[in-house]
C-alpha cells in the first residue's frame, strides 16, 4: 500500500506561449419603452406632482388662513379698543397723543431759516384750483372789510385793506400742499405777517397766534415760530392778480410751511395768545400743528 504524501503538489507550469481566450462580458439587452409606455408614465409623474402641490397648499393655504384670522382678531381687538377710549379733540386719546408726538418732533426740527422751495414763474398752475369755502359768502362788502389785531398793548388794531398794503410787498412762488394729497404751484403777494406783528407788537412773545374769518366761520391756530416765518404772508394777490372772493379776498394766509387747511381765507381777526387756540380742523379730528 503506498504511503500518502503530507507535501503540497506543485502546480502545474503555465506555459507562456499559450494564450488564454478573453471572456466576453455578458450582453445586456436595451429595451427601448414604446409611446404609450412614454405617456403613461409622463401622466403618472404629473399626476404625482400635482398631489405634492395640492398637499402644499393646503398645508399653506390652512396655515395662511389660521395667520390671517389670528392678525384679523387683533386688529378687531385693537380697534374695539381704541374706539372705546374716551375722546380728545375728536379722537380717541391714543391716536391724539400720536399726533401730540408728531407735533414735538416736528417743532423741535422747525426752522426760520429753512424755507420751502421756490419755483419759476413757469411753473405756476393757471388758473389756480378752488378748494374750501367754509367761512366765505361770495356776497361781502370789500368796502367794509376790516382786519383786527388783538392782543396788542391797548385797545384792539383796526386795519383796512390799504393799511396792509402799505407794508412792503412781497412775492414768492411756492408750492400749496393739501392734506388730501393734491398740489398746487401758486405765487403769492402780500406783506409778510411778521412784519405787520413788529408794528402791532404784543407786550410780549406769545407762543400763539389765532387767526379767525369775519364771524369765525373758520379759524385757525399757529405756533409763533410759523406766524414768524419769512414765508408766511397776509397774501392780496394770488397769480399776479387781487384775490377773487373763491380764493379769500381780499386777504387770506399764505404759509407754505403748513398744509392748505392753515392757509385761512378772508381774514377778519388776527390774536396773540399763549393758550392754545382752537382750530376748526384739528377739531375734526385732524393733526393740530399741520406742518410738513
Amino acid at each position: 500500500m503506498s504511503e500518502e504524501s503530507n507535501e503540497e503538489q506543485a502546480p502545474s507550469p503555465v506555459n507562456p506561449l499559450v494564450v488564454e481566450p478573453a471572456v466576453e462580458p455578458p450582453v445586456e439587452l436595451t429595451v427601448e419603452p414604446t409611446p404609450e409606455e412614454l405617456e403613461a408614465a409622463c401622466l403618472a409623474a404629473i399626476e404625482a406632482n400635482d398631489r405634492h402641490v395640492a398637499a402644499d397648499l393646503k398645508r399653506r393655504s390652512r396655515r395662511g388662513f389660521i395667520g390671517a384670522g389670528v392678525a384679523a382678531a387683533i386688529g378687531v381687538g385693537a380697534w374695539e379698543w381704541l374706539r372705546t377710549r374716551p375722546r380728545d379733540a375728536d379722537l380717541p386719546w391714543p391716536l391724539r397723543r400720536m399726533l401730540e408726538t408728531n407735533e414735538s418732533i416736528a417743532m423741535a426740527y422747525f426752522s426760520r431759516s429753512r424755507l420751502s422751495p421756490t419755483f419759476p414763474r413757469s411753473r405756476v398752475d393757471n388758473p389756480p384750483r378752488i378748494n374750501g369755502g367754509i367761512g366765505l359768502v361770495p356776497n361781502y362788502d370789500p368796502e367794509h372789510w376790516r382786519l383786527t389785531i388783538e392782543g396788542v398793548d391797548g385797545a384792539p388794531q383796526v386795519l383796512t385793506l390799504d393799511d396792509i398794503r402799505a407794508f412792503p410787498r412781497r412775492s414768492m412762488i411756492t408750492e400749496l400742499r393739501c392734506i388730501e394729497g393734491w398740489s398746487i404751484i401758486t405765487q403769492w403777494s402780500g406783506a409778510r405777517l411778521s412784519d405787520v406783528m413788529a408794528k402791532f407788537p404784543p407786550p410780549k412773545l406769545p407762543r400763539y397766534v389765532a387767526i379767525e374769518t369775519p364771524g369765525r366761520g373758520y379759524y385757525v391756530g399757529l405756533d409763533i415760530e410759523s406766524a414768524l416765518h419769512p414765508q408766511t404772508l397776509l397774501a392780496y394777490e394770488l397769480n399776479g392778480a387781487p384775490l377773487t372772493w373763491q380764493h379769500g379776498a381780499p386777504l387770506r394766509l399764505a404759509i407754505p410751511v403748513k398744509y392748505g387747511i392753515k392757509n385761512i381765507k378772508r381774514i377778519g381777526t388776527i390774536r396773540y395768545t399763549d393758550v392754545r387756540p382752537a382750530d376748526y380742523w384739528a377739531e375734526q379730528g385732524y393733526d393740530w400743528y399741520a406742518g410738513h
